[in-house]
């Protein structure tokens, strides 16, 4: 944990000359030098040397000690893919049977992969997914966080297909979605 630092000017044990703000006896993490222009991160409070730290944050928005995220994730999701939702209340899904479904359906057109993709300059077809949800409080809360992972494009990324062997095509990005309103896991249901 980080100690309190004395007021300036304090003076530290016999010998040890004036105490400076930054306490120069703590090592950084990061380098394991003396830390320099001491730099603490808000939510986690692990201290680094400023250079150090604003480096490593350059590379990874996290902590080097904890892993405590800092910043936004954003995904190589294709920037053009649209999220459509709507509601049937005469389709229950399996153990939800009292409530209706969210459809949620994705479309992307065809593109180019950019330089965030494994090809870039490679064209790739467009595709349309569709997803389902129970049209209940637990449901609506799951759809809020797919909307928030699809808006930082996370849902989808660009790559070889898992279930065809298809290079250069749209794939889900391991944020596990219910594709088939029956049937349970080993199914997508």
């Amino acid at each position: 944990g980080a100690r309190p630092e004395p007021p300036a000017g304090a003076a530290g044990p016999p010998g040890s000359g004036p105490a400076r703000d930054e306490e120069p006896e703590r090592q950084c993490p990061i380098c394991l030098g003396e830390m320099r222009g001491p730099r603490t991160l808000e939510r986690c409070r692990h201290s680094f040397c400023g250079e150090c730290i604003a480096r490593a944050l350059q590379v990874r928005s996290a902590c080097p000690v904890c892993g405590r995220f800092y910043g936004q994730l954003v995904g190589n999701q294709p920037p053009d893919g649209r999220m459509l939702v709507t509601r049937d209340a005469a389709l229950p899904l399996p153990g939800y049977e009292a409530f209706g479904t969210i459809i949620i359906q994705y479309v992307f057109p065809p593109g180019v992969q950019g330089v965030e993709h494994p090809n870039p300059g490679v064209r790739y077809p467009g595709t349309t997914r569709v997803a389902y949800l129970p049209d209940c409080p637990e449901g609506n809360k799951v759809l809020g966080l797919f909307r928030k992972a699809f808006a930082q494009r996370l849902t989808f990324t660009v790559g070889t297909s898992l279930t065809t062997g298809r290079a250069n095509v749209i794939t889900w990005n391991d944020i596990h979605h219910k594709t088939n309103c029956t049937g349970g896991p080993q199914l997508c249901g």
